[in-house]
């Protein structure tokens, strides 16, 4: 089943609709989101992307990511993929939202308006194996020494989330 996803302009206003593969393929702006969740020592949960995936496989990132699917508001897409990616649901808060582009060798591309959601949970994961091949809680010190050290091991936009929006992550850790 073809997922419609949502296009939008700089400003995050709808501007129209496409086939998820081909807003990768003509690089349009989309609407996007990125969960960061946090255990109770604020720890982040980061997952490998699984190995059959169309960009970007075998990398670690950020909890799990998705695009809202036309008509789906970016909250209740949120919930649901957390829910189909990381086997759990918990409550979410928008913290901050970017822009980004990235070309991949294979030229996809990925051209988003990201909105990131930090959460809190420390119970049991049912990763999807479709979705997900591994997952790790690693403190935020960690992260940034071994983003340094084996940066070709991480997704694009969870560097850049690092690298631009570290400041917001740590002062938005008691939501």
């Amino acid at each position: 089943m073809k997922e419609i996803i949502i296009c939008v302009d700089k400003n995050d206003n709808e501007v129209g609709h496409i086939e998820k593969m081909d807003a990768h393929i003509k690089g349009l702006l989309h609407r996007a989101l990125s969960i960061f969740i946090f255990n109770e020592k604020n720890e982040l949960l980061l997952q490998k992307r699984y190995s059959g995936k169309y960009h970007s496989p075998g990398l670690w990132t950020n909890t799990c990511c998705t695009h809202p699917n036309k008509d789906e508001r970016t909250d209740d897409a949120a919930i649901r993929r957390l829910q189909e990616e990381m086997g759990f649901s918990c409550d979410l808060k928008e913290v901050f939202s970017f822009m980004y582009y990235i070309k991949f060798d294979n030229d996809l591309i990925e051209h988003e308006f990201d909105h990131v959601y930090f959460g809190r949970y420390s119970n049991e994961i049912s990763i999807n194996p479709l979705e997900v091949e591994d997952y790790k809680w690693i403190s935020l010190d960690n992260i940034k020494v071994d983003l340094k050290t084996n940066p070709d091991n991480y997704t694009f936009w969870f560097k850049y989330i690092i690298e631009n929006h570290i400041k917001e992550i740590e002062e938005n850790l008691n939501f």
